[in-house]
């Protein structure tokens, strides 16, 4: 049962008493001026906008077309028995407003693709997560992003086929080494003859296990072949996303953005 009760404003203002401790009341006011957007909410992209509303980041923004499946409930931060059925934006919404209530957030309850890509002004923010799954996608969003004057984007490559935790790196996108994923999108970039503009960091591990077991054939949430559904761990997906709200975090602390 979720209660009901309110905070009081001098529990309100304790919520970020760890982080400024330790950071400072300047870094502090730089993490609530400071802008995100994070391009999908799943076993990566939720555990982001969770740290970065917790460690106070202000201003958030979300885009996720996809509804919680029960497939989602083993690694995403808004999927649970409760939510199974909700639009994951509107779910994640409850979680970093309630972690962050005086939170200034935007919803998008869409895919970023070619269509839609037109809506999302990358000069309104100063960083963009990508957390997106699609190939197509990924690359057009990366490619977009490091277009832009402003942001500074940080992206996660391929957590899946993932268990151990010391194996997840950080390093610039032409320096990864081992991800099938960050090799498809160079494959993408050199055929197409269209590269990012800028160099930005990548979380990835090198390992890649095999899938033990078979995907289910009532999940809901496949619409796809089930040849390209791994497995996947929370520990593994939520240190991607740390991660990532990690490179943000210790870029507005040492002000280099």
């Amino acid at each position: 049962m979720i209660s009901e009760r309110k905070m009081t404003a001098t529990e309100y203002d304790m919520i970020f008493n760890r982080t400024e401790r330790l950071l400072g009341p300047e870094v502090m006011e730089r993490l609530r001026q400071t802008r995100v957007i994070v391009f999908g909410v799943g076993g990566v992209g939720s555990w982001t906008a969770e740290a970065l509303a917790r460690t106070g980041v202000r201003h958030i923004a979300i885009v996720d077309a996809d509804r919680v499946s029960p497939t989602n409930i083993n690694r995403q931060a808004e999927a649970t028995s409760d939510t199974v059925g909700e639009v994951k934006v509107e779910a994640m919404s409850r979680i970093l407003l309630a972690c962050n209530p005086g939170l200034d957030l935007t919803v998008y309850n869409k895919e970023y693709n070619a269509d839609t890509a037109s809506e999302f002004n990358f000069e309104d923010y100063d960083y963009v997560v990508d957390a997106i799954d699609s190939l197509s996608a990924k690359a057009l969003l990366i490619l977009n992003a490091t277009a832009a004057r402003r942001p500074v984007l940080v992206s996660s490559l391929g957590a899946a086929l993932k268990l151990d935790p010391t194996r997840i790196s950080v390093a610039e996108f032409w320096k990864v080494q081992g991800c099938p994923l960050g090799a498809a999108l160079r494959r993408h970039f050199k055929r197409a003859s269209t590269f990012p503009r800028r160099k930005f960091k990548c979380v990835y591990s090198p390992e890649l296990l095999e899938n033990k077991g078979e995907a289910s054939d009532i999940d809901p949430s496949m619409s796809f072949n089930k040849k390209a559904v791994n497995g996947s761990l929370c520990h593994i997906t939520a240190i991607f996303g740390m991660t990532l709200a990690g490179l943000i975090v210790r870029q507005i602390a040492e002000n280099e953005a």
